[in-house]
């Protein structure tokens, strides 16, 4: 809530959903790395669209936009694709998002469908969605579906979307003076890849924000991205230096499908 000169309260939907009681605190940690409120309000966000979040995972911002969209919207968890060659991990993150959407009542009208950058394309109800977003997916892509899965992926999200419907990504950025080869195996891409990929699906960008940029991380790290919050994946060692980074810098970037598409 925000208060105007009037000393009149006037609700405000982001800030409100930042704030429900849907969010466990460990999830709430991570906002100041994350600032959920100002990506959510950068992307535009309002709770009478039809909203699409690829591959949700844990649910970290599902928390936040299921009950956003709840009443008004309507919001599709992309989740991913499950068959016999899955690892353990996708598996088990998308059965448990399934006994949420069963059991949770925030996510009661929460919509699930599936993503694979290459195999699946039925996220959502094609040209339906007024928004789709993706927080940091597209280096998984890349690293193991090379140009074909990212391009196919964002071709998908084009498909998706309704004309003038628009596209919200975020992702850990690689520094342009960086080896291209380092997107492969370090989970940062290059910001002008992105973009790239993005107009070829025939995308336009809109604009580019520095809410989620950490000038503190470098992306040269031993494991990666992963070396980082909230991974820390050398354990103790240098702990305190990786603590002291806190998460990646992020690129985030809002594309349009143009209305004559």
């Amino acid at each position: 809530m925000f208060m105007l000169a009037t000393n009149v309260a006037v609700a405000d939907p982001i800030v409100d959903a930042v704030a429900n009681d849907a969010r466990p605190a460990q999830q709430r940690l991570r906002d100041e790395f994350r600032h959920p409120q100002q990506t959510l309000r950068f992307f535009g966000i309002k709770p009478e669209m039809t909203v699409v979040e690829i591959w949700p995972g844990g649910g970290w911002y599902s928390n936040i936009l299921a009950p956003m969209l709840k009443e008004k919207g309507e919001y599709y968890a992309a989740h991913f694709y499950v068959d016999a060659d899955t690892s353990a991990y996708f598996a088990n993150s998308r059965k448990g998002y399934e006994e949420k959407v069963a059991n949770f009542a925030p996510y009661k009208n929460v919509k699930m469908t599936t993503f694979h950058p290459t195999e699946m394309n039925d996220i959502a109800m094609e040209g339906k969605a007024d928004r789709v977003l993706t927080f940091r997916n597209i280096h998984n892509w890349y690293m193991r579906q090379g140009n074909e899965g990212v391009e196919k992926a964002f071709q998908q999200f084009f498909n998706a979307l309704k004309k003038g419907g628009e596209l919200g990504v975020v992702e850990h950025r690689l520094p342009e003076s960086a080896p291209v080869a380092m997107q492969k195996t370090s989970g940062y891409m290059k910001q002008s890849y992105v973009i790239q990929v993005a107009q070829k699906a025939g995308f336009k960008l809109v604009a580019e924000s520095e809410v989620n940029a950490n000038p503190r991380d470098t992306a040269d790290h031993p494991k990666g991205v992963w070396t980082l919050l909230p991974r820390l994946r050398l354990g103790e060692q240098d702990k305190e230096k990786y603590m002291a980074i806190g998460e990646s810098d992020r690129m985030t970037l809002r594309f349009v499908k143009p209305s004559d598409k």
